[in-house]
């Protein structure tokens, strides 16, 4: 259990989990989608995504650093291709800030993992950042993502945006990098167990559920993969 809760296998788990996706779903997932909707022969190019996907997941299970680089190129051309287009919109727009940072975060991650010199470490403590401003302007929607069971959900929304500005700053300076790395992850693992797990039981053929709850378990993989 010890080994299995570790960034290592968690994060190409989602990975992997993406490609099957990319390819079921010919790379129409809300949220993630790696593929351009402009690109011809749009389904070739979905069944490609899926398949370097799952190669590059298997890979870095596998500690083969040509997994995580090709995981690293998938995720950060779909980042220029799909996301930088719509940048004017992710200024003001909390989703578009959201599906901009997340594929970067992952893309980051597994270039953490190639030991590749770059800014991969400065990115994900600045996207952590955003996404905690972002649960501070919009405190009540979070609280309505939070399970009717657990109290003061308004509290726990205040909490998570102030925890992502904390551990972001923590990954940026690397002051206590493994603490605030660990928490995150712990943060990202239990949203897996409380929030989305719950919420694909009593939606299992909704492919959105699935993505949402595979995003944030390669979240959690890539945090930990931090604390290395």
């Amino acid at each position: 259990m010890i080994i299995l809760l570790n960034g290592r296998w968690l994060f190409p788990v989602g990975i992997v989990a993406f490609g099957i996706q990319n390819i079921f779903y010919t790379g129409y997932v809300q949220g993630l989608e790696l593929t351009p909707e402009w690109a011809p022969w749009h389904t070739f190019w979905a069944y490609l995504d899926g398949v370097l996907l799952i190669a590059g997941g298997v890979g870095i299970a596998m500690r083969q650093r040509w997994g995580a680089t090709i995981v690293g190129l998938v995720y950060f051309a779909s980042v220029l291709l799909v996301r930088i287009p719509r940048i004017g919109l992710s200024v003001h727009d909390i989703s578009e800030r959201t599906v901009l940072l997340e594929p970067l975060v992952i893309g980051c991650a597994a270039f953490v993992l190639t030991g590749i010199k770059g800014p991969w470490r400065t990115l994900i403590g600045g996207s952590m950042v955003v996404f905690g401003i972002d649960h501070l302007e919009v405190p009540r929607f979070i609280a309505t993502l939070i399970p009717a069971w657990i109290p003061a959900r308004l509290f726990w929304a205040w909490f998570t945006g102030f925890a992502f500005i904390a551990a972001g700053l923590s990954i940026m300076t690397r002051w206590k990098l493994r603490l605030g790395a660990g928490l995150l992850g712990l943060m990202f693992f239990l949203w897996v167990l409380l929030v989305h797990a719950p919420q694909i039981a009593a939606s299992p053929h909704n492919g959105n559920e699935w993505n949402s709850g595979f995003v944030a378990l390669a979240m959690c993989g890539a945090a930990w993969i931090l604390t290395e």
